[in-house]
């Protein structure tokens, strides 16, 4: 079995009356809710509520009913769980924004390879002050609407929640530290005790190191791959997201959007939990 599951400020199941859809279930008022769908009716059922949500700011996907709430959180972070890259913001540190952001851009949209794009941006960082890193923490990196609450609550469930970056250690311990994760795991930017090197340590955490991250804590809790949701936004992400139980496009690149199997465009990280079927009364608040 299936639902059609609606997010959005203002969403109500009358709105999709003319669909002749199961019956709603709530799971925020005026936010979010599910119709059932018989499984062959899914796929025109998706098609028919975005044509008749066209131009409203509502996130529209297909979600099994089996196996709905996942026992495991797979999660990016640059742009996903913090609302910046930090290698980009390192740049405009060290003067070098658009040329270092315009590869970040070409590389999140699969159009060159990451860790053959990873390496020369990080090469142009060469000199850059260690000061430079948490300064760059301190006033740029700020959690996304919602990632407190989506880690509190999948937790607070059982889950076991894992930060996942082609972005740098230095940063994933804090993040993952300030929005309540498990464990991290990220790249490490090599220095000389006072300044970056211009290289980063290898093997380099990219698209197959994610996959690879989301393989093996499935086989450490020993769960099902079904028992997973990856999130992302970028093609680096698009492994674990296709490999996973729920894979989640987050405010994503188009070729992301197309090939995960949700997509969240308009609302906030929360959204996650309403895909898993969570009521806003389920929700934990974090400290």
């Amino acid at each position: 079995m299936f639902v059609l599951n609606v997010i959005g400020k203002g969403a109500v199941p009358a709105l999709f009356k003319k669909l002749a859809l199961g019956p709603a279930s709530i799971l925020s008022q005026d936010r979010a809710f599910d119709l059932s769908v018989p499984a062959a009716d899914a796929p025109l059922a998706l098609v028919e509520a975005r044509a008749l949500a066209e131009g409203l700011p509502f996130d529209i996907n297909i979600v099994a009913t089996a196996n709905r709430r996942k026992k495991l959180l797979v999660a990016d972070m640059d742009s996903t769980i913090i609302a910046v890259e930090c290698l980009d913001e390192l740049a405009d540190m060290a003067g070098l924004g658009p040329q270092i952001a315009a590869i970040t851009e070409r590389a999140m949209k699969g159009e060159i390879e990451f860790e053959a794009a990873l390496r020369e941006r990080v090469g142009m960082l060469k000199g850059l002050p260690l000061s430079a890193l948490e300064e760059t923490y301190a006033q740029r990196v700020r959690l996304n609407p919602g990632a407190k609450s989506l880690v509190a609550t999948m937790r607070a469930y059982g889950a076991h929640t894992l930060l996942v970056s082609g972005g740098f250690g230095y940063f994933t311990r804090r993040v993952a530290e300030a929005a309540g994760f498990h464990a991290e795991r990220g790249n490490t930017l090599l220095d000389d005790g006072v300044r970056l090197t211009g290289k980063i340590a290898a093997p380099i955490l990219g698209r197959e190191g994610k996959l690879k991250a989301l393989e093996e804590a499935v086989t450490h809790l020993d769960i099902g791959l079904v028992d997973s949701l990856a999130v992302g936004d970028g093609a680096n992400d698009l492994a674990m997201i296709k490999r996973a139980g729920l894979g989640v496009a987050y405010h994503a690149k188009p070729v992301v959007a197309e090939a995960a199997g949700a997509a969240i465009a308009h609302n906030d990280l929360t959204a996650l939990l309403y895909l898993q079927g969570y009521r806003e009364s389920e929700f934990t608040q974090p400290a």
